[in-house]
């Protein structure tokens, strides 16, 4: 089973539409369709259990979730893991454990309490709010109109650029470090693969990690396809998941929040209506 490192996604994901512009190249992310988009959505809770697979089998070799905890896996709203699963799954990952050992520490097997292990690589950054933090979709000017119209967009951005591996334009010379990824706009690029003006002849720069995925990398118990899109696609809906965990809720608080306040509203205004309706009949009455 493939196991490729992600190091170097942190760079990738701190693009910014003005760092895409400034580099001299544009990218194209894709507007896929999520099921927790729009007012209505929520998240899969299948595709979200297939998120954990891949995130567990390929990126979990090098990246960390510190900020979520083993028992959220268990949360409604969220993969809905049964909680012996959880207990099950928590205990494949070591922990380093400073009151073991007399207060030297020692490595110990993960439990129900405990938080995802943080960045087990110098140069992999921890992917807990990744989807949160960094932007897809970005209006004019500043503007954020896509953002309005489309949403943030940073599952997007993180699906898009694990699909954005191409083949390096013939311009470029073998030996030039990172791997072409026409999503990634932060990255190096040759000076052959430049006009004279400076400004790059293809989209997107070269990026610090080779392909994480590629298709058939893990195999889903639920036989859900495991080609290289859906692949991207589930592992960048599990991230949305672990930067904004209580989504649904929110969306539910919301939408209750909206009633209670119609509701008022008419109730204000019949209120209204009744208290000046004698005013307006004797005023009428009299003119």
């Amino acid at each position: 089973m493939l196991k490729q490192s992600l190091t170097g996604l942190v760079t990738a994901l701190t693009l910014t539409a003005g760092g895409a512009f400034a580099a001299g190249g544009e990218a194209k992310v894709t507007d896929y369709d999520f099921s927790f988009e729009g007012l209505t959505g929520s998240y899969d809770q299948m595709q979200l259990q297939r998120g954990l697979q891949v995130y567990t089998e390929v990126c979990s070799a090098c990246h960390g979730l510190k900020y979520v905890s083993f028992r959220n896996l268990a949360d409604k709203g969220g993969p809905h893991l049964p909680a012996d699963q959880v207990r099950a799954y928590a205990k494949n990952f070591e922990l380093w454990d400073p009151a073991l050992l007399d207060g030297e520490g020692d490595f110990r097997p993960g439990a129900w309490a405990d938080q995802f292990p943080a960045v087990t690589s110098a140069a992999a950054p921890d992917l807990s709010l990744m989807a949160k933090a960094r932007a897809g979709f970005h209006g004019p000017y500043g503007l954020g109109i896509n953002q309005f119209m489309k949403g943030m967009g940073g599952a997007e951005y993180i699906a898009s650029l694990l699909m954005g591996y191409e083949d390096p334009p013939s311009c470029a010379p073998e030996d030039f470090d990172g791997s072409y990824n026409t999503v990634f706009t932060a990255g190096g690029y040759p000076a052959e693969c430049k006009d004279e003006d400076g400004n790059h002849k293809y989209p997107g720069s070269w990026i610090g990690m080779g392909q994480p995925l590629w298709g058939d990398d893990v195999e889903y118990a639920d036989g859900a396809p495991a080609d290289q899109e859906a692949l991207s696609k589930d592992v960048a809906a599990f991230l949305m998941w672990t930067a904004e965990p209580k989504l649904n809720d929110r969306k539910r608080a919301g939408f209750v929040g909206i009633a209670i306040l119609g509701l008022l509203a008419v109730l204000l205004y019949l209120t209204n209506k009744s208290l000046w309706a004698p005013v307006k009949r004797r005023a009428k009455e009299e003119g």
